[in-house]
């Protein structure tokens, strides 16, 4: 009997899997850490070792991209098939810094295995990630016995996301041509456990402010003046005070306009997650929840917009007392962003309630930061429906979906090529991202190669249908 799709794939990884880990620690050995300047030259040497690594998996297109700060690489392999959709795969190559010191228990750049797990760091975030596509793509290629992808194959692998991404959009915005793309893939993401395969739908997006609040033109006495005159840091903690009402909802008019809101069929396939609150507030270093009336933790974690005080302060803050009404006084903000809000319509709305909350006597200003636009894809949209079709034959059973609550360059994506954008995985909370002894499971590594080995076919197959 002649191999199934299934087990040829299965066969080829195995078969490559010692090459595959080996060149993997090779990667990993480049210490790419773009927020420390001494390794500069390292990124761009990572940068050039991923590019001839993609030369050699059999991209005939593959270019490193400067940038004003650390370099991207490019990789493009166009499908047979000229009605075949585009996708893009997005990771990074850069790393959080990591020194022995901090608690690794060997050289954080001397990759290691030990007990089926890979510990360096950037071996889940996100070398190991962008790796297995490598792989992936060949295994794809050597089960269906074709030349080229199934999809006409983009990557996208940026050297500064570990450092905000600062020139990630004019990258994009440069070369939204070349990156033009049917859909995005992310792999710089993770699963909810080992045990439960799970796809992300979505990320919430951001918005950051000061406000700097101003009373008297110095420091006054506040016998002689307090009672008299506004208070900025009054003003303040007034201010703080009106940001949310008895239902933990945000206050600011207008801030839920445009809010998509969760469908019954979402919370449902959120709640079957096997969550346990207890354990989640060990992990969050907190003694109970507090959020949105009618929201589950994950619901307000993952699909609620929120409000946050960064920071607050004004006045005295030595030893001891001293007895003023302070000149200035300051909060610092921060917004969540959920699909169908825009952040330009909430920093309008922030400097109106701002404006409307202060009394007489308090100038004040508000900065708003870049903003991050959250991103969502619906479940029935037919591009997830294939990864989670790719996942499920890799993992062997039922895929289940999460969103994320934090921000990514994912809705630069997403905003400046106009494509959905879809998350593949396979990391687990434990993990280490950013912490000593990153690590990454190997059978979960080889799932991901796998799940990529489906998804191409998939794609190219069942695409069409939806158009």
């Amino acid at each position: 009997m002649s191999e199934t799709p299934d087990s040829a794939v299965r066969t080829y990884i195995d078969d490559h899997r010692a090459a595959f880990l080996d060149d993997l620690m090779e990667w990993l050995r480049i210490p790419s850490v773009s927020a420390q300047p001494e390794h500069a030259a390292d990124v761009c040497h990572s940068a050039d070792w991923l590019a001839a690594k993609l030369s050699e998996t059999g991209f005939p297109t593959v270019e490193v991209w400067p940038t004003d700060g650390a370099p991207a690489v490019f990789a493009e392999w166009p499908s047979e098939d000229a009605q075949a959709p585009t996708v893009l795969v997005y990771g990074h190559h850069d790393v959080q810094p990591a020194a022995r010191e901090d608690g690794w228990a060997g050289d954080p750049f001397e990759p290691v295995i030990r007990e089926g797990r890979l510990y360096a760091r950037g071996a889940a975030d996100d070398k190991g990630q962008v790796y297995f596509h490598t792989l992936g793509v060949r295994a794809h290629l050597a089960a269906t016995g074709r030349s080229a992808p199934a999809v006409h194959l983009k990557l996208l692998i940026e050297g500064e996301e570990e450092s905000g991404s600062p020139h990630f959009r004019a990258l994009v915005e440069k070369h939204a041509d070349r990156l033009a793309a049917d859909t995005v893939i992310i792999s710089d993401t993770g699963m909810w456990s080992a045990d439960t395969p799970t796809v992300c739908t979505g990320m919430r997006g951001l918005a950051e402010c000061e406000i700097t609040l101003h009373g008297p033109e110095q420091d006054i006495h506040s016998g002689s003046f307090g009672g008299a005159v506004p208070n900025p840091a009054t003003a303040a903690a007034r201010l703080v005070a009106a940001l949310h009402d008895e239902h933990a909802r945000v206050a600011i008019p207008g801030f839920y306009d445009g809010v998509t809101a969760l469908t019954d069929r979402e919370r449902e396939l959120f709640a079957e997650l096997p969550f346990e609150e207890a354990q989640w507030l060990r992990t969050a270093k907190s003694a109970a929840t507090h959020g949105e009336a009618g929201h589950t933790t994950l619901e307000r974690i993952w699909a609620r917009p929120t409000a946050e005080v960064n920071g607050i302060g004004g006045g005295y803050q030595g030893p001891g007392s001293k007895t003023i009404i302070p000149s200035s006084a300051m909060v610092k903000l921060s917004f969540r962003l959920v699909a169908g809000q825009d952040p330009d319509h909430i920093e309008e709305a922030v400097r109106a309630w701002a404006a409307d909350r202060l009394p007489a006597g308090i100038r004040h200003e508000v900065t708003f930061g870049a903003a991050t636009r959250p991103c969502l894809t619906p479940l029935d949209h037919p591009a997830l429906q294939s990864v989670v079709r790719a996942m499920g034959r890799a993992f062997e059973q039922p895929v289940r979906f999460t969103r994320e609550g934090g921000s990514g360059p994912a809705a630069d994506l997403q905003e400046v090529l106009g494509a959905p954008v879809l998350f593949l995985g396979i990391s687990i909370p434990s993990d280490g991202w950013h912490a000593p002894n990153e690590k990454v499971e190997l059978d979960l590594l080889l799932k991901g190669v796998e799940t990529a080995a489906y998804l191409w076919g998939d794609l190219g197959e069942n695409w069409r249908h939806a158009d």
